[in-house]
């Protein structure tokens, strides 16, 4: 299979013991990701602004509806965004390849995002509506084609158990994360101290950036990767390929990314309470005062990216030194639900403190340590799953698996627009109190299964957790990197 997999062209050269379209990848990433975290920071806070209730003739709603209706907008579009993928990743696979879906989709966001800024004064009394539904239709098709495909091009820069994939996820990851950083710091101060659609605007140049970015280096450091359907190299090695049925192994991997999709489901449904209720949280029940400043809500959500890039390497130097005590990936998975449940333990405090109180303000502490919580039940669960995903999924399924892999987060984000509902019929401390012990009650559910769900992945969970001098390298144990894996490396997974 390997002979027939596109390589980067040799003449790019690595640069940090990796392709350096690598880092092409990371840079279009973080354009995007600016984008898509600058709209989604301030997305609530613009559906339930006095000048949104006026366009969209919501005006005699009350607070609590008017919430209650941003939160469920959020939810479909969150749930659309991560369902969406399955369409691009199939596209990807039979008949554009990865680099034409991420193009397309790029350019339907940048549209997107140019209609949410589009200013009301500017349209027909009524219609304005029609514009928000037109931005959001557009965010999500585009990101259907974009996001499950550049994060499938990273895995094909490797050789198959390649021991820097991983590590590669890795720095892809601070990319995104970076990316969401400026976009929380950029697009969400333009919009909650200048103008909320002025800053979807900004956020569309973002895009753009990205765009750019892609098509002027890709033929540079890419080569041929991502130009043809993933299902058309499967079949070069065996042109029955395509239409014989599944492996019992095949079966059995396929298995283990069902399974952990649905721990993914409850993990992602407490996590983005960061965009909804977590979010209202801060903005109306929270302290925003800091050295008589006061900071955008939207800029809580910083904590969590900011620390993904503090705690990234660190997390990775603890797995490596490990070495045959590391955890396996189901593992990791468990204790990323712990430290979900522990980051809603944090929440309940400040639920506590404010009490029954219509104008107490809780710490914003509370918030932080949610967040640095989540951040580290993130790093254990999120980047390890796109990484298992290109590892178990077949060649000819592999973008369709990716996006299967992004609905099970799609799914999620309706479910947390449901549960951020509650907070505002049950109460603050009842819901995040719910959402702490459901989360590390499956933590210790996932725990005691994870051995069966090892075998299940006959033998691509060996390469992941064995260590080499490759490996070491790559996260600053040693200083030299010549980028050939380690002898005793058959290739295979």
């Amino acid at each position: 299979m390997q002979e027939f997999k596109p390589k980067p062209p040799a003449e790019a050269g690595e640069m940090l013991g990796h392709p350096k379209g690598l880092f092409l990848l990371f840079g279009t990433e973080m354009w995007e990701r600016l984008s898509y975290y600058g709209m989604r920071g301030i997305f609530v806070f613009y559906l339930t602004s006095a000048t949104a209730a006026v366009a969209f003739g919501w005006e005699q709603l009350s607070e609590v509806e008017l919430q209650s209706k941003a939160l469920s907008y959020l939810g479909w579009y969150a749930m659309l965004v991560y369902l969406t993928p399955i369409i691009g990743g199939w596209v990807a696979d039979n008949k554009w390849g990865q680099r034409r879906c991420i193009m397309f989709g790029g350019t339907l966001m940048m549209l997107g995002q140019f209609a949410l800024g589009f200013p009301h004064g500017w349209l027909p009394d009524g219609t304005q509506i029609y514009m928000l539904w037109l931005g959001l239709a557009l965010l999500i098709l585009g990101n259907g084609f974009f996001k499950p495909n550049i994060s499938t091009m990273v895995g094909d820069l490797y050789d198959e158990g390649d021991k820097r994939r991983d590590t590669a996820f890795t720095i892809f990851y601070m990319g995104i994360n970076l990316g969401s950083i400026l976009g929380y710091l950029v697009i969400g101060w333009i919009g909650e101290k200048v103008d909320y659609q002025l800053a979807f605007f900004v956020a569309g140049l973002g895009m753009a950036l990205g765009l750019l970015l892609q098509m002027t280096q890709a033929n540079r450091y890419l080569g041929n990767v991502g130009n043809q359907p993933s299902a058309q190299l499967g079949l070069k090695r065996d042109v029955g390929d395509r239409h014989k049925p599944l492996t019992t192994e095949e079966r059995d991997r396929i298995k283990v990314i069902l399974i952990l999709g649905v721990f993914t489901v409850i993990f992602w449904a407490g996590f983005e309470q960061a965009a909804g209720s977590m979010n209202l949280f801060a903005k109306y029940n929270t302290d925003l005062n800091v050295g008589g400043f006061e900071i955008p809500a939207s800029w809580l959500q910083m904590v969590n990216p900011l620390f993904i890039i503090i705690l990234a390497p660190i997390m990775a130097s603890i797995w490596v030194g490990l070495g045959d005590r590391e955890p396996d990936s189901p593992g990791k998975f468990s204790m990323g639900l712990v430290f979900l449940g522990l980051g809603f333990v944090s929440m309940v405090g400040a639920a506590l403190q404010i009490g029954d109180s219509e104008t107490a303000k809780a710490s914003l502490w509370w918030l932080v340590v949610a967040y640095i919580f989540h951040t580290i039940g993130e790093l254990c669960l999120s980047p390890i799953g796109l990484s298992m995903v290109t590892k178990l999924s077949p060649l000819r399924y592999l973008s369709l698996m990716m996006g299967l892999w992004f609905a099970f987060i799609g799914i999620a984000n309706k479910g947390a627009a449901e549960i951020g509902k509650l907070v505002g019929e049950s109460g603050p401390l009842v819901t995040f109190g719910g959402v702490a012990i459901a989360a590390i009650g499956a933590g210790i559910i996932l725990f005691f299964i994870r051995e069966k769900l090892v075998d299940w992945m006959h033998g691509a969970e060996q390469c992941h957790t064995e260590v080499g001098a490759t490996t070491k390298e790559e996260i600053g144990i040693t200083a030299d990197h010549d980028g050939i894996p380690p002898k005793h490396f058959s290739g295979k997974e």
